[in-house]
This record gives structure tokens, C-alpha cells and sequence, in this order.
């Protein structure tokens, strides 16, 4: 079965740009930062509830593979076919990979990222894609928002109701209906990802001042596999060197 076939099977579209999430005008640094949000959330060591995420973790490779080598990408800009010999190998491991292709940062890139993060455009933009993706349902904004606690919660509600009062994106019922058991529920597992960050601050032997780093970290730790913190890796994703360059060293 062909790649384009087994995106269907596996992600209901076989257009390669969906599936990313991403438009046909899209960057190559869009198209690779795209990838890394999607193949994180199906990697094997992430979902392994999912039965077909070593598949889904492979195929995902295998697009990027066409997306991002420019011949292949205007072939199927063009055509709307792949060629898939011999560039899409099987023999590939996607994982070291896709781990060559995502160095590790240092937790001072962490500090300094946000410091020049919060309150940005950029900001404001992947909070409102984040909103429309889910349509609305804060928990899972709350998972993926960059840079997010429970402190941080009004004012990230206070971006996307602006965005819906000006009407840049609609009034999703998660969102402006959300039921108080809800809200509730979420700052119950705040307060005890809270207890749990202060034993992770002094593993890491952060100062007070670092607190809101820990939760960040914590929050998203996702106790199987801390290799793959979603919050690290989202960085990793938008500030990692390009794939050949040597790794950087932790301080």
C-alpha cells in the first residue's frame, strides 16, 4: 500500500499538508515544526494506547520525507503522486531520525523563550490556532499551549475571548459554555502537578524564581517518557539547529 493510501487508512485524508495540519503555501520551517507537533503526539513511547502509532509515527517520517526535499514535494504539488522508491525506504529508523532532525535544548533556552515569548503576536497566534484546533475545549488547550499554568489560564482565556469578540474566530460552546465541574476538575490537577513540581525543582535545583519553569515542565512530563516532554519539544521544534549540525551540550 502507498503512502498517500496508508495516510488515509491511518489519518482519514490522503493530503499530505493535512494531515500536518499545514496549507500548500506552507514554509519549510512550518512544514517541519508542523511535523514535530504531530508525529510527538502519535510516537510510540507517547501513545501507547494506540495500536497503530508505530505506523502512524512511520508514515508521518515518510511524508515529511516528501515535504521536505523539494523535488519530491513539486512532484506531488504538481502531480498529486509520490514517488516513493527509493526514497522512502523502509529501512529507515524514523526514531533516530526524528531525533537527529530534534536535538535537545537546555533548560536556560527554556528561561530565555519565555521571557521573549509571552505576550508576543506569535503568541496570540498559536493560541488561537491551538483554540480553533480543538474548538474550544480548554484541557486540551492547556496540554498544548506553550508556556502554560494554571496562573496563566485568564490570561489565555482573555486572548481567545478578544479574538471572539472581534470576531477573528468563532464562540466554540467548550469554550463559552464550559460547566464549572469542568474548571474545577482542571485546577484539582493543577494543584497536584503544583505538589509535584516543587520534588522536581529541587531535582533540578531551580530557585523560587524558577517556579513557573517547573510547572511547565512538570505539567507536561507525562510520566513514561520524559525524553519526549511536549513543552521541550515544542521548542526543539521551533528554535533546534538544522539537521546535520552538531548537538548542543547541556550547561
Amino acid at each position: 500500500m502507498g503512502l498517500l493510501e496508508r495516510c488515509q487508512e491511518l489519518f482519514k485524508t490522503s493530503d499530505l499538508y493535512e494531515v500536518l495540519c499545514v496549507n500548500k503555501e506552507a514554509t519549510e520551517a512550518q512544514i517541519r515544526r508542523s511535523y514535530y507537533k504531530v508525529s510527538l503526539r502519535v510516537h510510540p513511547d507517547r501513545a501507547p494506547e494506540d495500536a497503530d502509532a508505530t505506523e502512524k509515527f512511520q508514515v508521518l517520517g515518510k511524508l515529511y520525507k516528501v515535504l521536505s526535499d523539494k523535488e519530491l514535494r513539486a512532484v506531488y504539488d504538481e502531480q498529486g503522486v509520490v514517488d516513493e522508491e527509493p526514497a522512502l525506504s523502509n529501512d529507515r529508523n524514523w526514531v533516530d531520525h526524528w531525533r537527529r532532525l530534534f536535538p535537545e535544548i537546555t533548560v536556560q533556552d527554556i528561561i530565555e523563550f519565555e521571557k521573549t515569548y509571552k505576550g508576543t503576536d506569535e503568541e496570540r497566534q498559536d493560541v488561537i490556532k491551538v483554540y480553533m484546533q480543538y474548538e474550544g475545549d480548554m484541557d486540551a488547550i492547556a496540554e498544548s499551549v506553550l508556556c502554560f499554568t494554571q496562573e496563566e489560564e485568564p490570561r489565555i482565556c482573555g486572548i481567545i475571548q478578544a479574538a471572539i469578540d472581534s470576531g477573528d474566530v468563532p464562540a466554540f460552546p467548550a469554550f463559552s459554555q464550559e460547566s464549572a465541574k469542568k474548571k474545577r476538575a482542571r485546577r484539582k490537577r493543577a494543584a497536584k502537578e503544583e505538589k509535584e513540581a516543587e520534588e522536581m525543582q529541587k531535582e533540578m535545583g531551580l530557585g523560587q524564581e524558577d517556579s513557573s519553569l517547573v510547572m511547565m515542565l512538570q505539567q507536561r512530563q507525562k510520566s513514561r517518557e520524559q525524553n519526549f516532554n511536549s513543552f521541550v519539544s515544542d521548542l526543539e521544534a521551533k528554535y533546534s539547529k538544522k539537521s546535520g549540525k552538531a548537538k548542543r551540550g547541556k550547561k
